[in-house]
Protein backbone atom coordinates (compact mmCIF):
# COMPACT_ATOMS: atom_id res chain seq x y z
CA UNK A 1 0.00 0.00 0.00
CA UNK A 2 2.95 2.22 0.55
CA UNK A 3 4.71 1.30 -2.64
CA UNK A 4 1.08 2.36 -4.27
CA UNK A 5 0.56 5.69 -2.51
CA UNK A 6 -2.58 4.30 -0.38
CA UNK A 7 -0.41 5.03 3.02
CA UNK A 8 2.29 7.45 3.75
CA UNK A 9 5.43 5.93 4.56
CA UNK A 10 7.31 8.62 5.89
CA UNK A 11 5.51 8.48 9.24
CA UNK A 12 7.61 8.04 12.03
CA UNK A 13 6.67 5.29 14.14
CA UNK A 14 7.31 3.95 18.26
CA UNK A 15 9.83 1.95 16.97
CA UNK A 16 11.79 5.33 15.89
CA UNK A 17 11.81 4.18 12.43
CA UNK A 18 9.45 5.28 9.73
CA UNK A 19 6.67 3.05 8.39
CA UNK A 20 8.56 2.59 5.18
CA UNK A 21 11.44 1.48 7.24
CA UNK A 22 9.71 -1.01 9.11
CA UNK A 23 8.08 -2.60 6.95
CA UNK A 24 11.21 -2.72 4.16
CA UNK A 25 12.03 -6.36 3.79
CA UNK A 26 8.28 -7.47 4.53
CA UNK A 27 7.12 -10.19 1.97
CA UNK A 28 3.49 -11.59 1.64
CA UNK A 29 4.21 -15.38 2.26
CA UNK A 30 0.09 -16.76 1.74
CA UNK A 31 -1.77 -14.20 -0.69
CA UNK A 32 -5.27 -16.29 -0.18
CA UNK A 33 -4.76 -14.40 3.57
CA UNK A 34 -3.51 -11.12 2.98
CA UNK A 35 -4.31 -10.37 -0.83
CA UNK A 36 -2.01 -8.14 -2.91
CA UNK A 37 -3.37 -4.61 -3.59
CA UNK A 38 -3.31 -5.36 -7.19
CA UNK A 39 -6.22 -8.68 -6.58
CA UNK A 40 -8.05 -6.94 -3.42
CA UNK A 41 -10.91 -9.30 -2.03
CA UNK A 42 -12.70 -6.08 -2.35
CA UNK A 43 -12.78 -2.92 -5.01
CA UNK A 44 -13.76 -0.42 -1.84
CA UNK A 45 -13.32 -0.78 2.12
CA UNK A 46 -14.86 -2.45 4.38
CA UNK A 47 -16.90 0.85 5.51
CA UNK A 48 -19.13 3.66 3.75
CA UNK A 49 -20.39 7.21 4.67
CA UNK A 50 -23.73 7.12 3.94
CA UNK A 51 -25.68 11.14 3.17
CA UNK A 52 -29.29 11.82 2.69
CA UNK A 53 -32.07 13.63 4.28
CA UNK A 54 -32.07 11.39 7.10
CA UNK A 55 -28.58 12.05 7.80
CA UNK A 56 -27.17 15.58 6.30
CA UNK A 57 -23.66 15.15 8.26
CA UNK A 58 -23.37 11.48 7.19
CA UNK A 59 -23.77 8.07 8.87
CA UNK A 60 -21.69 4.70 8.82
CA UNK A 61 -22.52 1.09 7.42
CA UNK A 62 -19.90 -1.77 7.59
CA UNK A 63 -20.62 -2.85 3.77
CA UNK A 64 -18.20 -5.67 4.46
CA UNK A 65 -20.86 -6.88 6.90
CA UNK A 66 -23.75 -7.18 4.66
CA UNK A 67 -24.67 -9.48 2.50
CA UNK A 68 -23.01 -8.93 -1.17
CA UNK A 69 -27.01 -9.51 -2.62
CA UNK A 70 -27.76 -6.80 -0.42
CA UNK A 71 -27.54 -3.60 -2.40
CA UNK A 72 -30.52 -1.40 -2.38
CA UNK A 73 -33.23 -1.71 0.94
CA UNK A 74 -36.37 -0.21 1.29
CA UNK A 75 -38.46 -0.85 4.10
CA UNK A 76 -41.11 0.53 6.88
CA UNK A 77 -39.66 2.57 9.45
CA UNK A 78 -40.57 1.29 13.09
CA UNK A 79 -39.05 3.79 15.52
CA UNK A 80 -37.49 3.16 18.84
CA UNK A 81 -36.12 6.24 21.44
CA UNK A 82 -34.23 3.42 23.19
CA UNK A 83 -31.99 0.03 22.38
CA UNK A 84 -34.25 -1.09 25.36
CA UNK A 85 -37.31 -1.07 23.37
CA UNK A 86 -35.99 -2.26 20.27
CA UNK A 87 -34.92 -5.34 21.68
CA UNK A 88 -37.96 -6.43 23.34
CA UNK A 89 -39.80 -5.21 19.56
CA UNK A 90 -37.17 -8.00 18.05
CA UNK A 91 -37.76 -10.21 21.14
CA UNK A 92 -41.66 -10.45 20.98
CA UNK A 93 -41.54 -10.80 16.97
CA UNK A 94 -43.14 -7.08 16.16
CA UNK A 95 -39.81 -6.51 13.98
CA UNK A 96 -40.62 -8.55 11.21
CA UNK A 97 -39.52 -8.79 7.19
CA UNK A 98 -39.81 -5.53 5.68
CA UNK A 99 -39.07 -3.14 8.76
CA UNK A 100 -36.16 -0.91 9.10
CA UNK A 101 -35.55 -0.75 12.86
CA UNK A 102 -35.05 3.20 13.71
CA UNK A 103 -33.30 3.13 17.10
CA UNK A 104 -32.84 7.12 18.62
CA UNK A 105 -32.03 9.22 21.50
CA UNK A 106 -28.33 6.86 21.76
CA UNK A 107 -25.71 8.80 20.34
CA UNK A 108 -23.41 11.34 21.79
CA UNK A 109 -26.13 13.45 23.74
CA UNK A 110 -28.88 11.23 23.84
CA UNK A 111 -26.91 8.06 24.78
CA UNK A 112 -25.12 9.52 26.43
CA UNK A 113 -21.86 8.30 25.09
CA UNK A 114 -23.42 6.51 22.11
CA UNK A 115 -23.38 3.47 23.34
CA UNK A 116 -22.89 0.53 21.01
CA UNK A 117 -25.67 -1.59 19.23
CA UNK A 118 -24.62 -5.18 18.72
CA UNK A 119 -27.33 -6.62 20.86
CA UNK A 120 -30.07 -5.56 18.20
CA UNK A 121 -27.92 -6.37 15.04
CA UNK A 122 -27.55 -9.60 17.22
CA UNK A 123 -30.81 -10.66 17.12
CA UNK A 124 -32.23 -9.54 13.84
CA UNK A 125 -29.68 -11.82 12.30
CA UNK A 126 -29.55 -14.49 14.61
CA UNK A 127 -33.73 -14.55 13.91
CA UNK A 128 -32.51 -15.11 10.17
CA UNK A 129 -33.25 -11.66 9.48
CA UNK A 130 -29.94 -10.16 7.95
CA UNK A 131 -31.10 -9.81 4.52
CA UNK A 132 -34.58 -8.61 5.04
CA UNK A 133 -34.36 -6.13 8.25
CA UNK A 134 -32.49 -3.10 8.54
CA UNK A 135 -31.30 -1.00 11.16
CA UNK A 136 -30.41 2.32 11.76
CA UNK A 137 -29.65 4.52 14.92
CA UNK A 138 -27.47 7.87 15.94
CA UNK A 139 -25.43 5.50 18.38
CA UNK A 140 -22.40 3.36 17.36
CA UNK A 141 -21.89 -0.23 16.37
CA UNK A 142 -18.68 -2.58 17.74
CA UNK A 143 -17.27 -4.21 14.82
CA UNK A 144 -18.79 -7.49 15.11
CA UNK A 145 -22.08 -5.80 13.96
CA UNK A 146 -23.41 -7.88 10.89
CA UNK A 147 -26.10 -7.04 8.81
CA UNK A 148 -27.74 -3.88 7.23
CA UNK A 149 -27.16 -1.64 10.35
CA UNK A 150 -26.25 1.57 9.75
CA UNK A 151 -24.68 3.79 13.05
CA UNK A 152 -23.48 7.11 13.61
CA UNK A 153 -26.54 8.89 12.13
CA UNK A 154 -25.39 12.64 12.50
CA UNK A 155 -27.25 14.78 13.22
CA UNK A 156 -28.44 13.07 16.20
CA UNK A 157 -31.95 12.92 17.31
CA UNK A 158 -31.32 14.57 20.74
CA UNK A 159 -29.95 17.65 18.46
CA UNK A 160 -33.37 17.78 16.24
CA UNK A 161 -31.93 15.89 13.43
CA UNK A 162 -34.36 14.17 11.05
CA UNK A 163 -34.02 10.57 12.61
CA UNK A 164 -36.15 12.31 15.61
CA UNK A 165 -38.71 13.14 12.77
CA UNK A 166 -39.52 9.66 11.48
CA UNK A 167 -43.05 7.83 12.42
CA UNK A 168 -43.61 3.77 12.25
CA UNK A 169 -44.51 3.32 8.70
CA UNK A 170 -42.60 5.69 7.11
CA UNK A 171 -40.45 4.28 3.97
CA UNK A 172 -36.59 4.64 4.07
CA UNK A 173 -34.69 3.85 1.59
CA UNK A 174 -31.12 2.66 1.79
CA UNK A 175 -28.98 2.62 -1.44
CA UNK A 176 -25.16 1.86 -0.94
CA UNK A 177 -23.45 1.63 -4.35
CA UNK A 178 -24.71 5.56 -4.38
CA UNK A 179 -24.36 5.59 -0.03
CA UNK A 180 -27.71 7.38 0.10
CA UNK A 181 -30.18 7.00 3.21
CA UNK A 182 -33.26 8.96 2.55
CA UNK A 183 -36.48 9.11 4.80
CA UNK A 184 -39.72 9.47 1.44
CA UNK A 185 -41.29 12.20 3.24
CA UNK A 186 -41.17 15.58 2.06
CA UNK A 187 -39.88 18.54 3.43
CA UNK A 188 -42.91 20.15 3.94
CA UNK A 189 -44.28 17.41 6.00
CA UNK A 190 -41.31 17.20 7.77
CA UNK A 191 -40.98 20.29 9.28
CA UNK A 192 -44.75 20.59 10.10
CA UNK A 193 -43.50 17.39 12.32
CA UNK A 194 -40.60 19.32 13.97
CA UNK A 195 -42.74 22.16 15.34
CA UNK A 196 -44.55 19.40 17.51
CA UNK A 197 -41.05 18.04 18.49
CA UNK A 198 -40.41 18.26 21.92
CA UNK A 199 -36.76 19.46 22.97
CA UNK A 200 -34.56 17.23 24.32
CA UNK A 201 -34.28 16.54 28.10
CA UNK A 202 -31.42 14.24 29.04
CA UNK A 203 -31.85 11.00 31.27
CA UNK A 204 -28.91 12.09 33.59
CA UNK A 205 -29.78 14.61 36.25
CA UNK A 206 -26.18 14.95 37.15
CA UNK A 207 -22.57 14.28 38.00
CA UNK A 208 -20.01 14.32 34.81
CA UNK A 209 -22.37 12.29 32.42
CA UNK A 210 -24.73 15.45 32.95
CA UNK A 211 -22.16 18.14 32.15
CA UNK A 212 -21.05 15.47 29.09
CA UNK A 213 -24.39 15.34 27.82
CA UNK A 214 -24.68 19.23 27.61
CA UNK A 215 -21.38 20.00 26.26
CA UNK A 216 -21.21 16.89 23.56
CA UNK A 217 -20.87 17.32 19.50
CA UNK A 218 -21.97 15.37 16.94
CA UNK A 219 -21.04 11.98 15.79
CA UNK A 220 -19.35 13.24 12.85
CA UNK A 221 -16.58 15.17 14.58
CA UNK A 222 -16.09 12.62 17.28
CA UNK A 223 -18.52 13.66 19.83
CA UNK A 224 -16.28 16.08 21.07
CA UNK A 225 -17.22 18.66 23.46
CA UNK A 226 -18.28 22.59 22.51
CA UNK A 227 -16.80 25.45 23.89
CA UNK A 228 -18.75 27.42 26.33
CA UNK A 229 -19.44 29.99 23.80
CA UNK A 230 -21.10 27.45 21.58
CA UNK A 231 -23.23 25.60 24.37
CA UNK A 232 -24.78 28.69 25.22
CA UNK A 233 -25.31 28.79 21.60
CA UNK A 234 -26.90 25.59 22.02
CA UNK A 235 -29.07 26.58 25.17
CA UNK A 236 -30.59 29.34 23.14
CA UNK A 237 -31.83 27.89 20.67
CA UNK A 238 -33.36 25.39 22.94
CA UNK A 239 -34.94 27.79 24.84
CA UNK A 240 -36.45 29.30 21.65
CA UNK A 241 -37.73 25.99 20.94
CA UNK A 242 -39.37 25.46 24.16
CA UNK A 243 -41.01 28.74 23.83
CA UNK A 244 -42.50 27.84 20.53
Amino acid sequence: MIKKGAIKGDRITVTGKTLKENVAGAKIKNEEIIHPIEQPISPVGGLSILYGNIAQDGAVIKVGGVDPSVKTFRGKAICCDSQAQALELIDNGTVKKGHVVVIRYEGPQGGPGMPEMLAPTSKIVGRGLGKDVALITDGRFSGATRGIAIGHVSPEAAEGGNIALIEDGDEIVIDLPNRTLDLLVDDVTLEARRKHLKPFKSKISSGWLRRYTAFAKSANIGGTLMSNEEFEERKAERQAQEKN
